[in-house]
């Protein structure tokens, strides 16, 4: 793979997922936990770039989300927990990947599991609970 800027490729994951909410929530979650984009050794082998065939300027990019959590399971995909948790919860989102939540829940700081909440009420059709006054107390 090409090296691509982290905002550059987190525009082009969010371009290939545009439309189908799990995939854009799971793909959300991992630009925002803010560290899997920068790490060369997550991009270059679990992230494909492309063009769009449509109009032949657009960067769209893929996750190979399997292939990701093979590795990061055999020990081949460094991670502190906190990175380790936020991947399989956004390969879970995004790709229906099995996790634990009993297991992977507990651990991560409040930042995160903010983004988790956000990140499955996306994927489950949901506003942002967040600016929806309906979904706000008082």
């Amino acid at each position: 793979m090409t090296t691509v800027n982290p905002r550059r490729l987190g525009e082009a994951l969010r371009a290939s997922a545009r439309g189908i909410h799990p995939l854009e929530a799971g793909t959300g979650l991992l630009i925002d936990c803010g560290s899997w984009l920068h790490r060369e050794d997550f991009t270059s082998r679990f992230i494909t770039v492309d063009t769009s065939i449509s109009d032949g300027v657009t960067m769209l990019a893929s996750t190979d989300w399997e292939a990701a959590v093979a590795a990061l399971h055999v020990g081949g995909l460094p991670a502190s927990g906190g990175e380790r948790r936020m991947l399989l919860l956004a390969a879970s989102i995004a790709a229906g990947i099995p996790v634990s939540l009993n297991d992977t829940l507990p651990g991560i700081d409040r930042r995160n599991a903010s983004l988790v909440v956000s990140a499955v009420a996306y994927a489950a059709g949901f506003p942002d609970l967040e600016t929806d006054k309906r979904y706000q107390n008082g």
